[in-house]
């Protein structure tokens, strides 16, 4: 199967735990888009769910095609949230925030009870640090917060570059206002070490460092779909 066939497959698997009258998280990213893709044809069957999506991109695809949203300010607690990932390891931490979303992804991740990742066999590693790290940052003292990041890093024997985040030649920002700086410290043996360094610093906003929230994950393969439980205790 080419690699879209795979997100479908993952998607759809997801779709399975999905309930009538369900509050949903909806994720962001190309995996997630094919969860919305075929969650509105259910919805289109008479299938009731309402949602709230992680990003503008997912709001704007929600509204094209019929999913309907609500906020957390109206539905500030949800049943389950599905999203995508860039990175799995076996006790399914994650990396996240590729497609610039991270904040509002761990901000939903967080007000759901569950939490489904899905994602095609490249996005499981053994240990995470082969997708540079998202960290979403604040626009105002950049360099020195770049600095304090490497600093913080280079103390858990991590090194290398960390860039600010570009579309074409200006900055990418996010849904949020803010910058990303992806840090490309390679393997990272002690996430949550490097977790609690990263929010001690002012400047951090969030970081792609998804602990202890993913439930279960739904990987798809050329074999079929492997299904991957978790039993940590919630936690960012």
């Amino acid at each position: 199967m080419d690699a879209r066939t795979l997100k479908i497959e993952a998607a759809r698997a997801a779709l399975a735990h999905v309930e009538s009258g369900m509050k949903l998280g909806i994720g962001t990213g190309s995996t997630a888009e094919e969860f919305v893709r075929l969650l509105a044809e259910k919805v289109g069957r008479g299938f009731s769910v309402i949602g709230v999506p992680t990003s503008e991109r997912t709001a704007a695809l929600c509204r094209e095609l019929g999913v309907p949203q609500t906020t957390l300010e109206d539905t500030p607690r949800l049943d389950l949230t599905v999203d995508g990932a860039d990175e799995i390891d076996p006790q399914l931490a994650l990396i996240k925030g590729g497609g610039g979303a991270l904040l509002r992804e761990k901000i939903v991740a967080a007000a759901s009870d569950r939490m489904i990742v899905i994602a095609d066999e490249t996005k499981l590693v053994e240990t995470l640090g082969r997708f540079p790290l998202p960290i979403e940052v604040n626009r105002f003292g950049l360099k020195a917060t770049e600095i304090a990041i490497a600093s913080a890093a280079e103390r858990l024997g991590l090194t290398g570059p960390v860039t600010l985040r570009r579309n074409d030649s200006e900055a990418f920002v996010t849904d949020g206002g803010h910058l990303i700086l992806d840090a490309s410290f390679g393997r990272i043996p002690d996430p949550e070490a490097l977790s609690t360094a990263l929010h001690a610093i002012p400047g951090v906003v969030e970081h792609g460092l998804f602990l202890g929230l993913a439930r279960i994950a739904i990987v798809a393969r050329n074999g079929g779909v492997q299904v991957l439980e978790s039993n940590a205790q919630k936690r960012s």
